[in-house]
């Protein structure tokens, strides 16, 4: 295919995207951004973002993903109670930390069991590996929204990373606005790990040692 033939594929798919995709892409992106700054209203926009694609997903026949919205909205009031304190005796704003290697490791390999746990699941009666990247999307996602709404450092790691690949998953599935949105993510999320990792110092323990 030539570039021009590409562009006009590209241009011809945005042009068939229906308005509810549209809203629900303006709003994760306003999430996102908002995360960036460690803005309260962030959360807001993730609960109204996951609503929509509650449906858009569900309809769509990516299973997965449908049911990681559930999370999302969740996850939103949590962290929403969380980034105000609630989860601190002093009730003061929660502070970026960091995790240990071995908390690393352990995430990942539950993530990787997890996926592989319920691959057979969302799979049905599909081949191919759509289901394995479906499942891996979603329980890495749930991991990482959970970090984000600790403020842990490295979700903007784990993120550049989920995103890279949902974007090819949404592509191939149709969901093209949102593989653009998440194509932009990569970037944004590269930028929220710098813009918190200001904050560290501030965040750090007496003796030196991280949060988590």
């Amino acid at each position: 295919m030539s570039p021009g033939a590409a562009l006009s594929a590209v241009v011809s798919a945005l042009a068939d995207i229906p308005p509810a995709e549209w809203v629900a892409v303006v709003l994760a992106l306003a999430y996102l951004l908002l995360a960036v700054r460690q803005s309260l209203w962030c959360w807001a926009c993730a609960a109204a973002s996951s609503a929509i694609y509650l449906v858009l997903f569900a309809r769509g026949g990516l299973v997965m993903q449908a049911a990681l919205q559930v999370f999302y909205i969740a996850m939103a009031g949590y962290g929403w109670w969380s980034w105000r304190g609630g989860s601190r005796v002093e009730g003061e704003p929660l502070p970026v930390s960091r995790w240990s290697a071995r908390r690393h490791a352990a995430a990942a390999s539950v993530v990787l069991a997890a996926t592989l746990a319920t691959v057979g699941v969302v799979a049905g009666d599909r081949g191919g590996v759509v289901p394995y990247v479906d499942a891996f999307v979603a329980w890495a996602s749930v991991l990482t929204t959970w970090m984000v709404a600790r403020k842990v450092l490295e979700n903007w790691l784990y993120w550049i990373v989920i995103d890279a690949v949902a974007a090819a998953l949404y592509w191939s599935q149709g969901f093209h606005a949102t593989a653009c949105l998440f194509v932009l993510y990569v970037v944004i999320a590269v930028r929220g790990y710098f813009a918190w990792r200001t904050d560290l110092p501030r965040a750090a323990a007496p003796d030196g040692r991280v949060h988590g």
